[in-house]
């Protein structure tokens, strides 16, 4: 049996925004007592699209907007690293732009913006992208087919298409798993793993034995863990979570959701929810003794409103359950007991544990 840190109730902050709030990021850690959350916010009122870099406070919990900076349109995937000294945020929209947003680490304020414009990157809403780790370069993915590498120079951005399936394909998540290699996924339960050494295409590509039901799903979220890059984590519709093992390819390892079970080496388990699964991490704060043949333990999100934590041949611990939607969450990466997310209800949730 898995140790954990879930063994007590969470500590549960829910904090009003008063606008739908599509994607919340922990940013990287500053110091002990300097912790901030970007925001991705859209107020239906007056049709207008931000984001917001909260400071967040321990003591008493709270969450205080620094600075913010006004989208040109909705935003559709957001994600934040660090490079020296500076935090990066980017942000893709539903026209198909991208932009770059550039923060002090000291003081969370938003200091420059460069962009890539509509219609270069993608003819659609760019569905997800990914910001390499402690890097400048970010991959891009749509349901167009098209599939990006955008990187800043030195004084406005690159990038390049990397593959183009003319609509044949549609890609709706993303996730780097090395300086030279990154995994797409897209509808059918799709997976497709690259390498810029190896240009022209996906150097393999994952369409499981699904059912019927199955292959007319979608993964709406991929996720990596950097000491296991050969595994990709996936969520996606009908609450469904599988792994992919690229040293077994064709074989999905189902740790939740509909088909739970079904094929050799997969334990039957209870399934935490049965609507869309909208985000998945590795879950770090799980202490588990797993071998390289398990599954490491992961936190999804999903459209009824549950925020849980799976582990391969357990049981799954129910964090949170809302009655509305939670559209996204972050594991903070130096503070792994707290947990952000997004509720479809114009609130933010923070979670200690």
């Amino acid at each position: 049996m898995a140790v954990t840190a879930n063994s007590e109730h969470p500590k549960i902050h829910r904090f009003p925004q008063y606008k739908y709030v599509d994607a919340v990021r922990w940013l990287p850690l500053v110091s002990a007592f300097d912790r901030f959350a970007v925001l991705a916010l859209f107020d239906f009122d007056s049709d207008a699209s931000s984001i917001e870099i909260h400071s967040f406070k321990p003591n008493p919990i709270s969450l205080e907007p620094q600075s913010s900076w006004v989208s040109p349109l909705r935003v559709s995937s957001l994600k934040a690293s660090q490079f020296l000294q500076k935090t990066i945020i980017v942000a893709s929209t539903h026209s198909g732009s991208l932009h770059f947003l550039f923060s002090d680490s000291a003081n969370a304020s938003l200091e420059s913006e460069v962009s890539v414009p509509e219609g270069a990157l993608h003819s659609v809403s760019a569905s997800c992208v990914d910001l390499m780790d402690g890097g400048m370069e970010c991959v891009t993915v749509g349901e167009d087919g098209k599939v990006n590498l955008v990187s800043v120079g030195n004084s406005n951005l690159n990038y390049r298409r990397v593959f183009d399936s003319s609509g044949l394909v549609s890609y709706t998540a993303a996730k780097w798993a090395s300086p030279m290699e990154f995994a797409t996924g897209g509808y059918g339960f799709s997976l497709q793993w690259w390498d810029q050494r190896k240009p022209g295409g996906p150097v393999s590509q994952f369409k499981g034995n699904w059912d019927q039901k199955l292959s007319a799903g979608i993964v709406h979220s991929i996720d990596i863990h950097p000491s296991r890059k050969h595994t990709c984590l996936a969520g996606g519709s009908l609450g469904t979570v599988f792994a992919w093992d690229l040293r077994w390819q064709q074989q999905p390892i189902i740790l939740s959701g509909a088909g739970a079970g079904a094929g050799a080496g997969n334990p039957v388990v209870q399934s935490i929810c049965k609507s869309e699964v909208w985000e998945v991490q590795y879950d770090r704060c799980i202490k588990s003794n797993t071998s390289s043949t398990r599954i490491l333990p992961s936190m999804v999100c999903s459209e009824d409103g549950i925020l849980a934590v799976i582990e391969q041949g357990e049981e799954s611990i129910e964090l949170l359950a809302e009655p509305c939607a939670i559209n996204s969450f972050d594991i903070d990466r130096h503070n792994p007991l707290d947990v952000i997310c997004s509720l479809e209800w114009e609130a933010v949730a923070i979670l200690t544990r």
